[in-house]
C-alpha cells in the first residue's frame, strides 16, 4: 500500500466533509484510499442556530454568532497542511479541491509543495493573474449573477464576521437559482438533499495576492484539473482562463485536463465517473 496515493479531499464553501461520501466510496471500490477534511469553522465545528430550525427566526439568526468567524486562509492551510503530513506517511498524496476549496489548496502548495504528489482542481478556483472578486469583473463570468442568492443571505457579514446564507428557506425564486446555478441536472430531490447538507456560514477571507499560484512552488507540483461542463456557478469560460494562465505561469509544467459533463454538483451526487478519472491519475 506504500505506493498507493491517499486522495486529500477540500471541500468548497458552505460545505464539508459530508459531501464526498459518495465519491469516497466509488474510490474505494476502485481500492482507493481517500479522506475527505472538514476545513475550520465546517463540519461538527459548523454553527446550527437554533433560530436555523423551523420554524424559522430570521431575525434572530441575523445576529447570532458563528464559530467560523474569524476563521482565515491560513487557519485552512493549517488544517490541510495537518492531514498531508499524516498521510505523506503512507506514501504519496493527491491533493483535490472542489470550488473554494481551490484556495485553499493553492495556498498549502505554494506552502508546503513537498507534501503533494499531484493537485486535481475540480471546477476549483486556482487564481493565477487576478484575486477572485478580479475573475468575476471579467467577461467569462458575465453570466453569473452572484446577487441572485441575495434573497436567501442573513445579517450583515460586516456585523457577524461571517456570511450567512438561509439554505433552507422555502422561497421558490431562490430555489430555483440555487438549483440553476449549481445543480441544473439533478432531480429536485437530489438537490434538496444536497442543499440540506450545507451550513449556513462560510468565512470571509479569499486570501490576498500572495496567496495567487506562485511558479516556483505550487508550479513545480504535477496538477490536473477537471472542467465540468455544464457548471452554471463557475463557467467553462473561466474554468479555462484559470488553466491558460498557469500553463502561461509554468509552460514546463501545463494542467492536464479533463473534462466531466454536469454542473457544479453533480459529480459529487453521481461520483463513479469523477472517481475513474482520479483513479486514472493513482499512477502519475
Amino acid at each position: 500500500m506504500q505506493n498507493q496515493p491517499t486522495f486529500v479531499l477540500v471541500h468548497g464553501a458552505f460545505a464539508n466533509s459530508f459531501s464526498f461520501a459518495p465519491l469516497q466510496a466509488e474510490l474505494a471500490l476502485l481500492g482507493h484510499r481517500s479522506v475527505a477534511l472538514d476545513l475550520p469553522g465546517h463540519g461538527f465545528e459548523a454553527t446550527f442556530p437554533a433560530a436555523y430550525q423551523a420554524p424559522q427566526d430570521l431575525d434572530a439568526l441575523a445576529a447570532e454568532p458563528g464559530s467560523i468567524k474569524g476563521v482565515t486562509l491560513a487557519d485552512n492551510v493549517a488544517r490541510v497542511t495537518e492531514v498531508l503530513e499524516r498521510a505523506k506517511r503512507n506514501g504519496p498524496t493527491v491533493l483535490v479541491a472542489h470550488s473554494r476549496g481551490g484556495f485553499t489548496a493553492t495556498a498549502v502548495a505554494n506552502a508546503r509543495p513537498e507534501l503533494i504528489d499531484r493537485i486535481v482542481y475540480v471546477s476549483a478556483w486556482c487564481p493565477v493573474d487576478l484575486d477572485v472578486a478580479g475573475y468575476y469583473a471579467e467577461p467569462e463570468m458575465a453570466d453569473v449573477d452572484p446577487g441572485g442568492f441575495a434573497a436567501a443571505l442573513v445579517g450583515n457579514p460586516a456585523e457577524l464576521g461571517l456570511l450567512r446564507t438561509n439554505f433552507r428557506t422555502a422561497d421558490p425564486k431562490t430555489l430555483d437559482a440555487f438549483k440553476q446555478a449549481f445543480a441544473a441536472d439533478l432531480t429536485d430531490d437530489e438537490f434538496r438533499t444536497f442543499l440540506n447538507t450545507f451550513q449556513p456560514d462560510e468565512n470571509l477571507d479569499a486570501g490576498t495576492p500572495d496567496d495567487r499560484a506562485q511558479a516556483a512552488t505550487w508550479g513545480r507540483i504535477p496538477r490536473t484539473y477537471v472542467r465540468l461542463a455544464a457548471d452554471a456557478s463557475m463557467p467553462p469560460a473561466v474554468q479555462d482562463r484559470m488553466i491558460r494562465e498557469a500553463d502561461a505561469l509554468t509552460p514546463g509544467n501545463p494542467f492536464d485536463v479533463r473534462t466531466l459533463e454536469g454542473s457544479h454538483l453533480h459529480w459529487l451526487v453521481h461520483p463513479r465517473s469523477a472517481a475513474e478519472v482520479l483513479a486514472s491519475l493513482a499512477g502519475n
